[in-house]
């Protein structure tokens, strides 16, 4: 098959009464004692020091709920003068208390639920889209940070565009507001960037459509240093993480009698450009060999989609 050239762009009854049960005699015993029952076995002692073991119920976790942004009051914990709890995002943005109207200042710690929020786990921020887990309240910022069930951010480079939404909507978002990317058909494809001579930081994104999935391929060109520019190209899923691991995606330059390949698994579009790009998880060239495979100034890459074997 041919390979497929383009140029891309520079998401009541009452109840029966039981029957009197017979009285039961309690042995006697010597004043000041209280009998032992063998029904009620002693409690074991508590092992340890440390904070008790992480309790559910939505009684407590209710006691922790911001007035305002209905999130939850983690530690540190601070009050108005009349006790009443807000969350410190919310706080620094609030000249009274919400609920009294009373003064923020000065701040008063509470201990006491501090103590308390130590023993509850607090469900995920976005358990209303699907996530079930319940963590401690010093594992829940890092879980919701890369948690599959936040929304979607757009995932075209740059940060013009603020949209999110759901997976679902990733695609329609793409249509719609970023019409000049052009999506190719095929598990082989040559991606074309070009002008790459261009001065500054500069993106070229193009879409690739097989194996019944929506993929990006972005070629970033960034100046790391004065006088020492970078390119980084990478492929990500339209998808989750857990779908991505399906597949594998191979990038090539290829021209001149030289060949340069990289080959991985595509990242999803939860985890972005910018972690790969940090991370170097994608192919890294410089100025120098992006013109040993350019012609007049235009760059192709060769694409190529695969499944993996379960």
């Amino acid at each position: 098959m041919a390979p497929v050239l383009h140029r891309p762009r520079v998401i009541t009854l009452q109840a029966k009464q039981p029957p009197p049960q017979p009285r039961t005699l309690r042995p006697r015993c010597a004043p000041g004692r209280r009998p032992i029952s063998a029904a009620a076995p002693a409690r074991p002692p508590r092992r340890g020091g440390g904070p008790a073991q992480g309790v559910r119920g939505p009684e407590l976790t209710s006691l922790f709920e911001c007035p305002v942004c209905f999130d939850y009051v983690l530690p540190p914990i601070l009050q108005c003068q009349a006790g009443h709890l807000v969350c410190n995002q919310c706080r620094q943005k609030l000249s009274c208390c919400p609920t009294c109207r009373g003064a923020l200042t000065p701040s008063i710690r509470n201990l006491a639920m501090e103590k308390v929020a130590s023993a509850v786990l607090f469900p995920c921020k976005y358990a209303t889209t699907g996530c079930s887990l319940t963590l401690h309240h010093t594992e829940k910022p890092e879980h919701e940070d890369i948690c599959e069930y936040r929304p979607y951010s757009c995932p075209c480079p740059g940060a013009s565009c603020k949209w999110q939404g759901s997976l679902e909507a990733v695609m329609s978002h793409l249509m719609h507001a970023h019409k000049s990317i052009t999506t190719l058909q095929g598990e082989d494809i040559v991606f074309l960037a070009t002008d790459i001579n261009l001065p500054g930081a500069v993106d070229w994104v193009m879409m690739q459509s097989c194996f019944g999935h929506h993929f990006m391929l972005v070629l970033e060109k960034q100046e790391k240093y004065e006088g020492h520019q970078q390119f980084f190209a990478i492929v990500l899923l339209i998808g989750t993480r857990k779908q991505a691991e399906n597949f594998a995606y191979r990038l090539e330059l290829n021209g001149n009698r030289r060949r340069l390949t990289w080959e991985a698994t595509p990242r999803s579009i939860h985890d972005g450009v910018a972690a790969a790009i940090m991370n170097s998880d994608c192919l890294v060239f410089d100025t120098a060999i992006a013109h040993l495979f350019a012609d007049n100034g235009n760059l192709g890459i060769n694409v190529t989609i695969s499944t993996c074997c379960p």
